[in-house]
């Protein structure tokens, strides 16, 4: 009865306004009492020559199953660059789940620095265009970091991966595609990372430390190396006699299953930041749940 009350205040009876024949077809929202339920109004009217207003009252739990329908309803396909130094396995795991549907994004452009390494070569016998980054030294090739910039929007780039790419990414680039840079590594991080911790390094400093887990850890990026926000982690247990080989290949198989399941979420656009600026990925079988 109260909310009744309240909703007068709001809207008109259904036979109190008349509009004029010549106007459109339209929706006025309005926002009532939460506490009371009421989470929108809204007021159309029908056709005819003389056009009725009437009011339209929506609840909380209709707005939330509106809100669910909703977000199970595939975005836009991404449009994703990838940047490597080497083999590129994690760029081919990613480029192999969105060949099979396992995404809702493209990998439209491949970046790296050497422009004979294996993720090069996967690159142009998948069709995929390679861009040299940063210019050699000394050299015509290359680009540089506002060409770089520019280069990718022209492949309407929405988010860059990093997936073995051992230059520092430029301050232009972390500017022009903030929040949309991601890169992984082999450590759970903030522990054995930072400049010159890359590949075998890695896994020899974890072993050597006594350290009973390990494992991979995707994270935004900064201006820095490794110290970007942390969004993903898997663990894998470091056994008694591990080789750095070992434990880099069991790392890697978890990197490969890690680094799709993020990208996945990034592109149904699952991923949320928290007040405090910690970003999370939301459950996608319950929008409630984060991972």
């Amino acid at each position: 009865m109260e909310a009744q009350q309240i909703l007068s205040r709001f809207c008109p009876k259904p036979s109190s306004l008349l509009l004029p024949s010549h106007k459109k077809l339209h929706t006025l929202p309005c926002v009532g009492p939460k506490n009371l339920g009421i989470q929108r109004l809204g007021c159309s009217y029908t056709e005819g020559k003389k056009k009725r207003v009437f009011c339209v009252r929506r609840t909380i739990e209709e707005e939330a199953a509106e809100v669910k329908v909703g977000a199970t309803m595939p975005a836009r396909r991404k449009k994703l660059a990838v940047f490597v130094s080497g083999g590129g396995s994690n760029f081919k795991s990613i480029h192999e789940a969105s060949l099979k549907g396992l995404l809702h994004g493209d990998v439209l452009v491949l970046v790296t620095n050497k422009h004979d390494c294996g993720g090069a070569e996967y690159a142009r016998n998948n069709g995929i265009p390679v861009v040299l980054f940063p210019k050699v030294k000394d050299g015509s090739d290359g680009l540089s970091p506002s060409e770089l910039v520019d280069t990718l929007r022209s492949f309407q780039v929405d988010f860059i991966l990093l997936a073995g790419f051992l230059k520092l990414i430029p301050v232009e680039l972390i500017r022009a595609y903030e929040k949309s840079i991601l890169n992984i590594h082999p450590s759970l991080l903030p522990a054995f990372g930072g400049k010159g911790y890359y590949g075998l390094k890695v896994h020899k400093a974890v072993i050597a430390s006594g350290a009973r887990y390990s494992g991979p850890t995707i994270h935004f990026v900064d201006e820095h190396y490794d110290t970007g926000r942390i969004l993903a982690q898997r663990a894998v247990p470091v056994l008694a006699n591990d080789t750095a080989e070992e434990l880099a290949s069991r790392v890697l198989k978890e990197e490969h299953r890690l680094y799709v399941e993020v990208v996945e979420a990034l592109c149904e656009e699952r991923i949320v930041w928290r007040e405090d600026g910690v970003p999370l990925i939301r459950s996608k079988d319950n929008p409630n749940e984060f991972c």
